[in-house]
C-alpha cells in the first residue's frame, strides 16, 4: 500500500492476463477453426449423401422383389444361393456382405441412441464397436467415435479414460475442439493444471476467442496454476531488499513514523565507536544503505545495557525491514510484539498497528487489516497516517465513499503531508468521473495544480496528477508531468514505466514504450513493476520466450503470494502460448509493431 502510486497505476494494463498472452493468436487461430469447421462440414456432408443414396438404392431393389412366401419355402439352394423353383419367374435374393464403414456409423448412430437414454456402458460398448470395424483411413469419423466414448466416460465419472480417449481422438485430429475442451475438463477435475491450460488454450484460439465458457476456464485455471507455483515459489524464496527508490517511497507514506522522523532531526555529535547498533541503523537508514539494517537491530536487542525505549524502536525498525523482505511471520512477531508492550508510547504502537494493518492487507486478510486500523485510530485519533493507509485500503476494497473520508481526516489532521493530499485528490477525481460530473472533474484538475504549486519537490503530486491526464486523454501534457516528476526525482524508475504506458495508449509506439521501460531496468534493477509491464508488451509482441525471462526477474522481487501468483499466472499463459502453438504447427502473429 505504501507504494500507492503503483497500484493506481498499473490498472491502465486492464486485460485478463491470460487474455493479454493469449491474445495474439486470434487471426491465425481464426483461420484454422473456418478450415477446420469447412472439412469436416464437407465430409460430413458427403458422407449423408452417400449414406442417403445407399438406402435408396437397397429401397429401390427389394420394392422390384416380389417374393410369395410359398415360392420361397419352396426355393432350392444351389451353390449355397438361393435359387427359386424355375416355374416361376421371380428374380434372386443376393444377401451381400455389409460395408465396415456403414457399420460403423451403424454401431455409432446405436451408442448416440443410447446415450441419449443414459445408458452409458451400452453407449460405451457401441462406440467400440464402431472404432473396431471402421476402417483406419477414415481419421475424422475413428476420431468422433473417440470422442464420443470420452463423453461417455465424462457421465460415468471415469476422467482417466476421458483423457485416454481424447488423446486418441486427437491423434487422428489434433485441432478437434470438442476434444481438446473435454480432456481440459478432465484435467482440471483431476488437477493436472499445465496440461489443462494447453488444451484450453489451444481451444481458446480455435474458437477464436468467441466461447465465453472457454475463456472463464483459461483464467480460473490460470489463477490456480498460478497459485499452485507461488506457494511452491515462496517455500523456496530468498529474502531481497527492495530497491532504495522503493523503500523511500515507503518511508515517504508515513508522516507520523518514530522511526523515520528521527532522520529529520540533527544527528548527535559522537564518534561511531560511540554509537549504538539501533544509531547505526539509522545512519544506514538516512545513508539508504539497507542490507545490514536488520542486524544492527537485532544487535541493539541483544544489548542487555540498552535503553528499553531505544530496544523498542529498534524492534519497530527491525519489524518495518521484515515486511520489506518479504519475511512476514517475522515482521508480525516484531510488530505485534511493538503494539502488545502497554508501556511504549503511543505513538509507537500506533505506528506498530498501521505497518502490521499494511502487511496483513498484502497478505489478503482485509477484515484484520481494518480491525487493526480501527484500533490504531482508537489509540492515536490525531494520527494522520492512520487515516491515510485506511484509506488505501478501503480503495482496494472499492470502498469510495470510506476511503475519500479517511483521506480527508488525514488531511485535515496534517496539511504537511503531500501524499494523502494527492490520494484524496485522486480518490476524488474518480468519484467525479464515476457520476460523469464534469464540474467536479475540472474542480479535481485544479486541485492538483494547486498541490503541486504547495508541494513542488513532492514527485508523487506529478505522477497521479499526470496518470489523471492521461485519463483525460490529455496525453502530451501527461508526458509533461511525468517529466517534472523526473525533474524533482531523477531516479523515479516508475515513471519510466508510466512514460511507456502512456506511449501505448496515446501513439501505440511500442518501440518507444519498451525502450522507455528498459532504461527503468537500468535505472532500478530491481524494479519489479518494469518487468512485469515489458514483459507483457513482449507476450502481445510474440517474444513469448523474452517475456518468460521477464517474469522470471519480477518474481523473486515480489514480497506477497499473491503477486507472485499473478506473475507465474502471466508466466505460465506464455508457456502455454509457445507449446500450443508448436503442437497446432503454427507461427503465431504479433498485433503490435
Amino acid at each position: 500500500m505504501a507504494a500507492s502510486t503503483r497500484a493506481v497505476s498499473s490498472s491502465g494494463l486492464s486485460l485478463p492476463k491470460w487474455q493479454i498472452a493469449l491474445a495474439i493468436g486470434a487471426p491465425v487461430a481464426l483461420g484454422l477453426g473456418i478450415w477446420y469447421y469447412r472439412s469436416r462440414t464437407n465430409k460430413t456432408q458427403s458422407a449423408e449423401k452417400e449414406d442417403k443414396q445407399i438406402k435408396k438404392n437397397v429401397a429401390d431393389a427389394a420394392a422390384s422383389v416380389s417374393v410369395p412366401i410359398e415360392t420361397q419355402k419352396d426355393a432350392k439352394k444351389v451353390n449355397g444361393i438361393g435359387k427359386i423353383n424355375e416355374k416361376e419367374s421371380v428374380a434372386p435374393v443376393v444377401e451381400e456382405e455389409e460395408d465396415p464403414f456403414k457399420q460403423a456409423q451403424t454401431y455409432k448412430n446405436k451408442g448416440n441412441k443410447y446415450f441419449k437414454e443414459g445408458k452409458y456402458s451400452d453407449a460405451i460398448k457401441c462406440y467400440q464397436q464402431a472404432i473396431d470395424v471402421c476402417p483406419k483411413d477414415k481419421i475424422q469419423d475413428v476420431s468422433t467415435f473417440h470422442q464420443n466414448r470420452a463423453a461417455a466416460f465424462e457421465q460415468l465419472k471415469n476422467y482417466e479414460a476421458v483423457i485416454r480417449d481424447c488423446t486418441e481422438a486427437l491423434k487422428y485430429n489434433g485441432k478437434y475442439v470438442k476434444a481438446l475442451h473435454r480432456r481440459a475438463k478432465a484435467y482440471e477435475i483431476t488437477k493436472q493444471l499445465e496440461p489443462c491450460l494447453e488444451d484450453i488454450t489451444a481451444v481458446c484460439i480455435l474458437e477464436a476467442f468467441q466461447n465465453q465458457s472457454s475463456l472463464l476456464m483459461a483464467d480460473r485455471v490460470l489463477k490456480e496454476l498460478g497459485k499452485e507455483h507461488a506457494k511452491e515459489a515462496m517455500m523456496n524464496r530468498q529474502s531481497v531488499i527492495p530497491s532504495k527508490h522503493f523503500v523511500n517511497t515507503f518511508m515517504c507514506s508515513f508522516a507520523e513514523d518514530p522511526v523515520f522522523n528521527l532522520l529529520k532531526r540533527e544527528t548527535q555529535q559522537e564518534t561511531d565507536e560511540a554509537k549504538g547498533a539501533f544509531a547505526k541503523a539509522l545512519d544506514k537508514l538516512k545513508d539508504k544503505e539497507f542490507d545490514n539494517i536488520i542486524e544492527l537491530c537485532t544487535n541493539e536487542l541483544d544489548t542487555e545495557s540498552s535503553d528499553i525505549a531505544i530496544k523498542r524502536l529498534a524492534r519497530l525498525l527491525r519489524g518495518t525491514f521484515l515486511s520489506l523482505l518479504g519475511e512476514h511471520e517475522k515482521a508480525l512477531e516484531d510488530l505485534s510484539e511493538v503494539f502488545n508492550d502497554p508501556d511504549a508510547d503511543p505513538q509507537v504502537r500506533v505506528n506498530a498497528l498501521v505497518k502490521r494493518a499494511t502487511l496483513r492487507m498484502q497478505l489478503g486478510s482485509p477484515e484484520e487489516s481494518l480491525h487493526d486500523l480501527l484500533m490504531a485510530a482508537e489509540l492515536g485519533p490525531e494520527n494522520a497516517d492512520v487515516f491515510h493507509h485506511r484509506g488505501q485500503v478501503y480503495m482496494l476494497l472499492d470502498q469510495a465513499n470510506e476511503a475519500i473520508s479517511d483521506f480527508a481526516k488525514a488531511v485535515s489532521l496534517n496539511g504537511d503531508f503531500p501524499i494523502a493530499l494527492v490520494q484524496k485528490l485522486y480518490t476524488d477525481y474518480r468519484a467525479a468521473v464515476s457520476m460523469s460530473n464534469a464540474q467536479k472533474v475540472a474542480a479535481a484538475l485544479t486541485a492538483f495544480e494547486d498541490a503541486i504549486r504547495r508541494f513542488p519537490s513532492c514527485p508523487e503530486c506529478y505522477l497521479l496528477y499526470a496518470q489523471v491526464l492521461s485519463d483525460q486523454q490529455e496525453f502530451q501534457k501527461a508526458d509533461e508531468y511525468f517529466m517534472k516528476a523526473l525533474d524533482v526525482d531523477p531516479e523515479n524508475a516508475t515513471a519510466y514505466v508510466h512514460r511507456g504506458l502512456l506511449q501505448l495508449q496515446s501513439a501505440g509506439n511500442v518501440e518507444l514504450a519498451t525502450k522507455l521501460i528498459e532504461e527503468a531496468i537500468r535505472m532500478d534493477n530491481k524494479c519489479e513493476f518494469a518487468y512485469e509491464t515489458l514483459g507483457t508488451i513482449e507476450v502481445q509482441r510474440g517474444n513469448l520466450r523474452r517475456a518468460i525471462e521477464l517474469f522470471d526477474q519480477a518474481i523473486p522481487l515480489s514480497k506477497t503470494e499473491a503477486e507472485v501468483s499473478h506473475l507465474f499466472s502471466l508466466k505460465d499463459a506464455a508457456l502455454a502460448q509457445l507449446k500450443v502453438a508448436l503442437n497446432l504447427g503454427v507461427t503465431l502473429p504479433s498485433p503490435m509493431n
